[in-house]
């Protein structure tokens, strides 16, 4: 196989959403997969965690969120509350204050910041 690097472009290895490396880590974890202009692409990894009910998530920028494994439920200002299974998403408006109020032990979720500075 060629190199991409020719043309500008860095090949990037390929990797495993559902492979988690660290099985004892009880801590929440964010992984930027792809940072590109205006675009980020993350990893998150629950273990039972919540947001506290006096930080809500505030952005300036959309996000949208899929749930790869596990159960997660969000409480969305003014538009409700939402419980996501696997292969569920949810695209959370900029603006919008929410709340992850659940996640099941090891929920992996994928989330798509779009629009971020």
């Amino acid at each position: 196989m060629g190199s991409n690097s020719d043309h500008g472009v860095m090949a990037v290895l390929p990797g495993n959403l559902l492979r988690v490396e660290q099985e004892n880590i009880r801590d929440e974890q964010f992984e930027d997969l792809l940072r590109r202009p205006g675009v980020r692409i993350e990893r998150i990894i629950s273990h039972g965690h919540s947001t506290p009910p006096d930080e809500p998530y505030l952005q300036d920028w959309d996000e949208w969120v899929l749930v790869l494994q596990g159960k997660a439920e969000l409480s969305l200002q003014g538009m409700g509350e939402w419980t996501l299974f696997p292969g569920d998403h949810l695209l959370i408006p900029a603006g919008v204050a929410h709340l992850v109020t659940y996640t099941d032990d090891s929920t992996i979720w994928l989330a798509i910041h779009i629009g971020e500075a």
